[in-house]
């Protein structure tokens, strides 16, 4: 863990100690998310989240087609299938 001190400029800015960038990996020019929940402050880098979220997502599509197919493979909802035939 690397802890530092950083000063908080007329414009809100801040800068990232240059250690800490080149351990999180953080290039010039990359974006980050800012995340705050009760007086805590979260930085992010951006392709992270969004890995972090496209992997989230298809768990979550894996768990619906799941709950799915149990719907869908229900035998009493054949008597609808015959009904609509008609």
């Amino acid at each position: 863990m690397i802890v530092k001190t950083v000063k908080v400029s007329d414009k809100g800015q801040i800068a990232i100690p240059q250690e800490i960038r080149k351990e999180a990996g953080i290039k010039k020019g990359e974006e980050l998310i800012i995340v705050q929940d009760n007086g805590t402050i979260l930085l992010e880098k951006a392709q992270k989240v969004a890995t972090k979220m496209k992997d989230d997502f298809k768990d979550l599509l894996k768990f619906s087609e799941q709950s799915l197919k149990k719907v869908w493979d229900n035998k009493e909802d054949n008597i609808w299938n015959e009904y609509l035939k008609k």
